[in-house]
């Protein structure tokens, strides 16, 4: 046997995993487990996709040249006194 154990998982494997949970979880629960579920899974997509933003801009930011000040120079651009 080359190799890992192939495992497949098709329509009536996917059945039988439903019915089980129906039995164990009933059929009131099983949609509010459903939605939390959804839930969940949309907030980490947008804080992924935050994260990936962030990271994009910052690069992005990388490339521009940034502004140099002598030193002693206020950054808020009043002079010394």
């Amino acid at each position: 046997m080359p190799g890992l154990l192939a495992i497949s998982i098709g329509p009536p494997e996917i059945i039988v995993v439903l019915l089980i949970l129906l039995l164990l979880f009933g059929a009131k629960r099983l949609p509010e487990m459903g939605k939390g579920l959804g839930k969940g899974i949309r907030e980490f997509r947008d804080a992924t996709k935050g994260i990936a933003d962030d990271v994009k801009s910052g690069i992005e930011g990388e490339d521009e040249p940034k502004e140099r000040r002598p030193s002693g120079t206020p950054s808020d651009g009043t002079k010394p006194d």
